[in-house]
């Protein structure tokens, strides 16, 4: 059995969920921009494979979809959402 040499990289077929043909892609300076990080942070991101992408030959780029669900999961609930989950003491 061969291993790749990123074992997160394995070819997985893709569903039509993940694919959005109607998606508009950001280059990676306008998702910079949108973020309000730098170009490098973005790179990173790519790199480690924290965020989708669409390779088109060696330009790379990113779905609006894409970095909603970033935003998504990496927002922070307050403290009283936090706390909305639990029940009321006695």
């Amino acid at each position: 059995m061969r291993h790749t040499a990123i074992p997160h990289a394995s070819a997985q077929p893709r569903t039509a969920k993940e694919v959005k043909t109607n998606d508009r892609l950001l280059t990676v300076e306008e998702a910079a921009e949108r973020l309000g990080t730098g170009v490098r942070f973005i790179r990173r991101l790519i790199q480690e494979r924290r965020i989708r992408y669409v390779k088109l030959g060696k330009p790379v780029r990113i779905p609006t979809t894409a970095i909603d669900a970033y935003i998504a999961e990496h927002t922070v609930p307050t403290l009283r959402e936090a706390r909305s989950h639990f029940g009321k003491a006695a």
